[in-house]
């Protein structure tokens, strides 16, 4: 469920592990040891803004090069 506030663009659990091919478990396990995009809770939910998205995306770029 992608949510629109304003300007800004977020991101469920769900759909980055969708974005990535993987399971909203992994997506979890990525946020407990710091890798892959930040999230912020915003009451029982996590959420990912766009922007943390495409940081993400970038650094994984630069890594690859």
């Amino acid at each position: 469920m992608l949510l629109n506030t304003g300007a800004t663009r977020f991101l469920t659990t769900d759909d980055v592990a969708d974005r990535y091919r993987t399971t909203a478990s992994t997506v979890r396990y990525w946020r407990h040891i710091g890798y892959g995009p930040k999230g912020v809770k915003v009451g029982r939910r996590v959420l990912y803004s766009q922007a943390e998205i495409d940081r993400f995306e970038k650094e994984l770029a630069e890594a690859a090069a």
